[in-house]
């Protein structure tokens, strides 16, 4: 239980970043906010693809990491968009 916890949280940080990397542009949240969105993606893409019948499949779970990402690619373009710039 706990290494899914800290294997969750690590692969939500990688997603995140993966996805403030994608987006074209500046991208004004912290990091730290970018890992949340990214660990928050990764949950949900998981309980996603859990519910369709792909979570869980032979060696890496391909489809999975993408719909995490592209959840995550979303979460921080809205989270981007809603936060003021500083200059």
């Amino acid at each position: 239980m706990i290494g899914s916890i800290i294997s969750a949280l690590i692969i939500g940080a990688i997603i995140g970043a993966l996805a403030r990397l994608i987006l074209p542009g500046r991208q004004h949240i912290s990091w730290g906010l970018t890992i949340i969105v990214g660990i928050v993606a990764a949950l949900i893409g998981t309980l996603i693809a859990y519910w369709l019948g792909f979570a869980n499949t032979r060696g890496i779970d391909w489809w999975e990491h993408i719909l995490q990402l592209v959840l995550a690619i979303i979460g921080v373009g809205a989270v981007a968009a809603r936060r003021p710039t500083n200059g």
